[in-house]
Parts: structure tokens; C-alpha cells; sequence
């Protein structure tokens, strides 16, 4: 029988504060991130709507306390593999990858990585930027240990060489452990919708359209470029940003057709922050089939883009993007549904505003837990007055693996999940 113990399996902001929460309770916990460090897409973005705070100044706090609490084990770069028994008395079953590492000499120095002779694109950059084979996916990871991309990595033993810490070791393996818990709480989070489906829009063909987090990468005072934005096709500063709403949202043919609640937001925010981004100023505009600024200061800041920032907004879903093959601008068509205008314009860059989708993540518990899941591929609550509960005693769910919602809601849900679990682990 396992004693106050509870396991959280992603840790993203969502899985950071029920991990705290629980362990602020005396509780023991298992923190399970898949990747080499804690964060999630929180760790991507440049500031939070609706206040603009800069999400690193939010965020960075809580994954040092993560790492540093007593009560808390983190297991970074492992998944869960296997879990049985029942609630107050789970046996899981937990995957550590090589990072042919030795995390407890690695002081993450860098000069491994400075010296690496090996580039490859950053997938935390959205692959916008280059990384080395040998790595920390970003300056504030947690843990600050490097890792070694062996799928690229050549072997050519630089880092080992160099490192005077003598914490590379190529002979690294897997490790399995296994853990008794009372409760497991789930926070794996959510993906993009892969705009690629959409061939109107031309993503992944037009260099130029971008989807939001690789746009938020631009944006990012850390990203690939330090904040300056860009053009991907030929480097130049855009003058002119369209920003696409309901991009795989609200949409029965190709995408989900329930709307993913944080894009009007993103997308008026990272107009916003172009602005203020790009020496010289652009211009931006934003299209829509209707904003939904339904939060707490989301009205007020919709209307400040306007009136303080000179945001504008033209109402109606974009038709097609085609691309001017001479300057690698953009041809914008749409229909003016308050005017019933079909009309062009040209613009430097078109950022596509995605939904959110359950997480590749959430799909690999599935397959472990086997959860009751709804038609969108969300975890199905126990009831609706039991948001945090799954339909398996002793199993909880925070964020957006449960629903689409924004981070003030995902950490209050985490807070939640975390009371329920704590319960159950006593």
C-alpha cells in the first residue's frame, strides 16, 4: 500500500502547480515530464494576455521551486510505461532516457555545446532556430543538465573531451524504476492544430506564414532571433501582419468544430507586441469570424488593440492565401461579412491563429490507462459538476488535456486536481 504519495505526468504550468500544491501538503511526489526539461509551451511564449507580464518572470519561479522542493522527485526526459492496481495503491511503472549525462556532475556550463560541431534545427524554436547535437532545449531549462541528441549526435567525443566535469558518458543507458502512489494526476497538456491540412492557407509551403508559436518564438526576448522579427523567406522586416483566426477551430470540414477559447486572445496580443517589436512600427490586422473576449480584462484589452495600438480588425474567415512568387509576399482573399465585400490584400507575413488539440501525450496514457475519452479526444470528466475527477477512481486531470482553456484557468484546475488527489493519497 503506498504512503501520501502522489504522481503527476506532465509538466507544463498546469502539472508544475499541482505538483506544488500536493507536495506543499507533505505529500511525496513524482513530477514526469517526457522532455529534458519542465515548462512546457508556457516556456515558449514572450508575455501572457491579458496584462502582457512577461511569461518567463511567471513561470522560471515555479520550475526552480519544483526542482528544489523536498517533497518533490522530478523525473525529467522519462515516461510512464505502466500502470496498475487501483486508487490508493497504483504501481507505475516509469521510463528515465539516456542523456548520456551524468546530471549529478553537469554544472551546465555550455562549453560542450559551444565546441559541438553538430547543428540541427530546435524544435522548442519551433525549428526556426538551430541548436547543437549536445543541448538544453533553453536558457532557463530545469534542470539545467545538458543532453545528447544521439539521432545526430556523430560521436566525435568533443563534448568529452572538453568537459572538465567529466559528466558526459556515452555508455548511459535507459533506466525503469517503479513507484506506489495513492492518486495520479494528469497534465499533459495540449498540440497545434497541424495547419498543413489546411492547403488554402499554404503553411508549409509559403515561408512567410507562420503558425502562433513559431511566431511567438519570433516575438520571444530568448527565441532564435532575440526578440527582432522577420521574415523567414529573405529576412526582411514585415510592415504588413495578417492575423487568421479559427484556424482548425470551429470548422467541420477539416478542423475541430468546437473553438479553442485562447486564440482571439494570442492573436490580439501578438498584434499588440509586433508593434512594439518592430523598429519602425507595422501595420496588423486581424481576421475574424467574431472575438470572443470572454475573461476577466479580456473586453478591455480587446478594445485598448484598438484604440491604444491601432490594431485592425476585418470580420471574415480567409478564403485562400496565394503568394507572390517575385516578392514572396502574400495575397490575402476574403469576404467582408459586415460589408459582403470579396476583396484582396497584400501582406509581408500571415500568422495562422491554431486551436489546440489534445497532446500526442494524452493519446500514449490513453493507450495506458485506457480513460474514457469524448469525440475530440479530450479525457472525459466524471461528471459536470466533477471537472478534475476521470471516470477511474483515483485518477484526476488539470488543463488542457480535459478542455481548452488559458493558463489562469489551467492552474486554477491544477489546484484543484491537487486537493482531490491529496485526498485520495492520504
Amino acid at each position: 500500500m503506498s504512503e501520501k504519495s502522489v504522481l503527476v505526468i506532465g509538466a507544463g504550468v498546469t502539472g508544475i502547480q499541482a505538483a506544488l500544491d500536493v507536495a506543499n501538503q507533505g505529500i511525496k511526489t513524482y513530477l514526469v515530464e517526457k522532455t529534458p526539461s519542465v515548462g512546457g509551451h508556457m516556456a515558449q511564449l514572450d508575455k501572457t494576455f491579458p496584462t502582457l507580464d512577461c511569461s518567463a518572470c511567471i513561470l522560471t519561479p515555479k520550475m526552480v521551486d519544483v526542482a528544489r522542493h523536498p517533497n518533490i522527485e522530478l523525473l525529467t526526459y522519462s515516461e510512464v510505461k505502466e500502470v496498475s492496481g487501483a486508487a490508493g495503491d497504483f504501481t507505475v511503472k516509469i521510463e528515465t532516457k539516456p542523456r548520456y549525462i551524468d546530471a549529478t556532475k553537469c554544472t551546465g556550463c555550455g562549453h560542450c555545446a559551444l565546441h559541438c560541431p553538430v547543428e540541427v534545427l530546435n524544435d522548442f524554436d519551433e525549428n526556426i532556430g538551430v541548436r547543437r547535437a549536445i543541448y538544453v532545449p533553453f536558457p532557463q531549462a530545469v534542470p539545467l543538465v545538458y543532453t545528447i541528441d544521439m539521432d545526430n549526435c556523430i560521436e566525435c567525443e568533443l563534448c568529452k573531451n572538453i568537459c572538465e566535469a567529466e559528466a558526459v558518458n556515452f555508455d548511459q543507458e535507459s533506466e525503469e524504476i517503479e513507484v506506489n502512489v495513492g492518486s495520479i494526476i494528469l497534465a499533459t497538456g495540449y498540440d497545434l492544430f497541424d495547419a498543413t491540412k489546411l492547403k488554402n492557407y499554404g503553411y508549409g509551403s509559403y515561408d512567410n506564414v507562420l503558425s502562433s508559436l513559431e511566431f511567438e518564438r519570433l516575438l520571444s526576448a530568448s527565441g532564435p532571433a532575440g526578440g527582432h522579427v522577420f521574415r523567414l523567406s529573405d529576412g526582411k522586416i514585415p510592415r504588413r501582419i495578417a492575423f487568421l483566426q479559427c484556424v482548425g477551430s470551429r470548422d467541420t470540414e477539416h478542423g475541430m468544430p468546437y473553438c479553442s477559447r485562447v486564440c482571439c486572445m494570442y492573436a490580439i496580443k501578438n498584434a499588440i507586441l509586433a508593434k512594439d517589436h518592430i523598429h519602425g512600427g507595422c501595420e496588423t490586422t486581424i481576421f475574424y469570424i467574431d472575438v470572443r473576449a470572454f475573461g476577466k480584462g479580456f473586453e478591455e484589452f480587446y478594445q485598448n488593440s484598438q484604440i491604444r495600438f491601432g490594431v485592425k480588425f476585418v470580420r471574415g474567415k480567409v478564403g485562400e492565401i496565394a503568394e507572390d512568387v517575385d516578392t514572396n509576399n502574400l495575397i490575402v482573399r476574403v469576404e467582408d461579412t459586415e460589408t459582403g465585400q470579396l476583396f484582396e490584400d497584400e501582406f509581408d507575413m500571415v500568422v495562422l491563429s491554431s486551436g489546440l488539440v489534445p497532446s500526442q501525450g494524452s493519446a500514449e496514457i490513453n493507450k495506458i490507462l485506457n480513460l474514457p475519452i469524448d469525440q475530440y479526444g479530450f479525457f472525459e470528466e466524471l461528471n459536470r459538476i466533477s471537472p478534475v475527477d476521470t471516470k477511474i477512481e483515483g485518477v484526476y486531470m488539470a488543463g488542457v488535456c480535459e478542455s481548452v482553456k488559458d493558463i489562469p484557468d489551467g492552474v486554477g484546475q491544477a489546484s484543484a486536481a491537487a486537493m482531490r488527489a491529496s485526498l485520495k493519497a492520504i
